[in-house]
């Protein structure tokens, strides 16, 4: 059964909570994750130990007979055949205490979420700003542009000079770098 959780819990007062035996495991356990994910943060998230890339990457936590290991529904899958002898749902593996813990299967799982979080965030990061035109601007003006659909200098021709001045962030000093973006793409403002 696991711990509850205090409201200052951290990821080694929550493992303290577990008798000696169960401890190493979850050190252990924690250890493979720091080692996998170089880059990753530890939290706690849910009540139990959690590691973040970007966003969450993966929590695991412990119970009487098992340490459940939730990797996402994406890393469950991509493993399913190496997870075969586990119990396992969309989203977690049961690891039993009785058992040494399958330390190669879960570096490359948690390497997997890496990559794949990293993936995302990137995506993410491209799907924010299509071009580089607006990368000279201040934050609030780029932001100010996202936020209104304006992602390109081609859509930016679709807005008159007015139209533009008036979003809040864009200011009189935004408006010479987003001229001159339009004249190297041989575009303008709508009159």
């Amino acid at each position: 059964m696991k711990t509850k959780p205090s409201a200052n819990n951290t990821m080694d007062t929550y493992i303290a909570g577990f008798p000696k035996e169960t401890q190493k495991l979850l050190e252990q356990f924690r250890s493979i994750i720091k080692k996998s994910a170089r880059n990753a943060e530890e939290k706690m998230a849910y009540g139990i130990p959690t590691f973040t890339l970007q966003s969450n990457l993966v929590h695991f936590a412990g119970y009487k007979n098992h340490i459940g290991f939730y990797p996402a529904p994406s890393g469950i899958e991509a493993f399913s055949k190496e997870l075969s002898g586990y119990v396992t749902s969309k989203g977690a593996v049961q690891f039993p205490l009785d058992r040494p813990l399958p330390v190669g299967l879960i570096t490359n799982i948690v390497k997997f979420r890496v990559k794949e979080n990293l993936s995302k965030a990137d995506s993410k990061r491209k799907d924010k700003v299509k071009d580089d035109s607006f990368s000279t601007l201040a934050a609030p003006a780029r932001r100010a542009l996202e936020n209104n659909g304006i992602k390109s200098v081609k859509q930016l021709t679709k807005f008159s000079e007015v139209e533009i001045s008036k979003l809040h962030g864009i200011g009189p000093s935004s408006l010479p770098t987003l001229r001159s973006a339009l004249k190297a793409a041989g575009l303008s403002f709508k009159k």
